[in-house]
């Protein structure tokens, strides 16, 4: 039941009151029920309108929707597995050596669910490493062709996340990151936002392993121009209990803050000191520029070592949460409708008499789809429904329609 609240409550009374006041004084005037709900509609809300007419009958193949039949413009939260398959959980990671060894690994290296060879092979996500001073790349001193792709990568998240007073990334505990290893999802992937508490990366070297997840959970948001922001945090996320998470330590042994999320631009930022200390000595920033060099290559491997960090612990758990705007569609056949079909084998012979007599006064039909048509009778939508519904002059039927946009 609606409710009508405050002073639109006493103007509702007033409008309904003035209406049949002056339809009294002019004798023989009936009231207007069509008028009674027009006053009454105005303070409803959509879904929650009256209608007069809710004893029409269509003799045709088209019925339109009554005021009552529409609620459109809600808006559902949907959260679903963020990987191929919409699946919550990767754990097996793959690489094309062909990137690897090109001009565009310099930068980053994209990790596929299979191997390359295959045709069900799709980007999940990137990997890249960048510092703000250049290092883990040649100089222009060293190699006048370089492009100081450790640099550029810095620079770019930089001016995508941070606020521009902002010189550098912090961790937990107020270090500037002035390197980091960033973890970017596919775009199509995480389509609007990751979704902040259900975020857990296994990663596993020669020191040990650590399970990183978001401290979303309690926590004040910090909203940025990026939009939100948490830290990362060793911990596990408990899928199945009431404690949602855990959070065992938001450093590592040497006191460096392990990284930092953005939710809402698919984005992971994992400071190389923690993983050195925690993960592997691998994982350590780059402390300077060699020629012909790069962090991703050879013994100062970068973003490969992640790679094969990420291959060693075996799972990378994230989803997704969209808005998703719904309308829905109530399609009534009442008791005298859609009784009879069009269908050929419904009638028989030249002059086209009923197949089975009984159908002239006891027709049985079965609803199996609903077309949804604009005003010219074009057709918009279908709408399958999952096993065929009986219909007669003694069943009624009413289908709820859903459209997701």
């Amino acid at each position: 039941m609606a409710l009508i609240k405050d002073n639109r409550g006493q103007l509702l009374a007033s409008n309904l009151s003035q209406y049949l006041a002056g339809a009294a004084s002019t004798a023989g005037t009936p009231v207007d029920t069509n008028e009674l709900v027009r006053i009454v509609n105005q303070f409803l809300g959509e879904g929650e309108q009256i209608s007069s007419d809710l004893t029409t009958v269509t003799n045709g193949i088209y019925k339109k929707f009554g005021a009552i039949d529409k609620v459109t413009n809600r808006t559902e939260i949907v959260t679903s597995g963020i990987w191929s398959g919409d699946t919550g959980s990767l754990a097996t990671f793959y690489t094309s050596s062909l990137q690897l060894n090109s001009a565009t690994g310099k930068y980053y290296l994209d990790v596929y669910n299979v191997a390359t060879s295959s045709d069900a092979a799709e980007v999940q996500f990137s990997i890249a490493y960048g510092d703000a001073r250049g290092y883990g790349a040649p100089t222009l001193t060293q190699d006048d062709s370089s492009t100081l792709p450790t640099k550029a990568v810095y620079n770019q998240f930089k001016n995508v996340l941070l606020d521009s007073a902002d010189a550098y990334f912090t961790d937990y505990v107020g270090n500037d990151m002035t390197s980091f290893y960033a973890i970017n999802v596919n775009r199509a992937r995480y389509k609007e936002r990751l979704d902040p508490g259900n975020i857990s990366i296994n990663l596993s070297g020669s020191v040990g392993m650590v399970s990183l997840i978001d401290n979303s959970g309690g926590t004040d948001e910090n909203v940025t121009t990026a939009g939100r922001v948490y830290y990362l945090a060793s911990g596990s996320l408990n899928i199945g209990s009431a404690l949602t998470a855990s959070i065992n330590t938001y450093t590592a042994s040497n006191g460096a803050g392990f990284g930092l999320f953005y939710p809402d631009m698919g984005v992971i930022l994992l400071n190389p000191s923690a993983l050195s200390a925690s993960v592997g000595g691998n994982l350590m920033a780059a402390v300077g520029s060699t020629t012909a060099q790069y962090h991703q290559s050879g013994s100062a491997s970068g973003s490969l070592k992640l790679f094969n960090a990420l291959v060693k612990g075996a799972d990378f758990q994230a989803r997704r949460t969209e808005n998703v705007s719904t309308s829905h569609y109530f399609v009534r056949a009442n008791n005298r409708e859609f009784n009879f079909s069009n269908n050929p084998t419904f009638v028989s012979g030249s002059v086209g008499a009923f197949a089975n007599s009984s159908f002239e006064k006891d027709p049985k039909v079965y609803i199996t789809t609903v077309g949804l048509y604009d005003d010219a009778n074009e057709l918009l939508a279908v709408a399958k429904t999952s096993q065929p519904i009986a219909k007669s002059f003694d069943k009624e039927v009413a289908i709820k329609v859903k459209l997701d946009f």
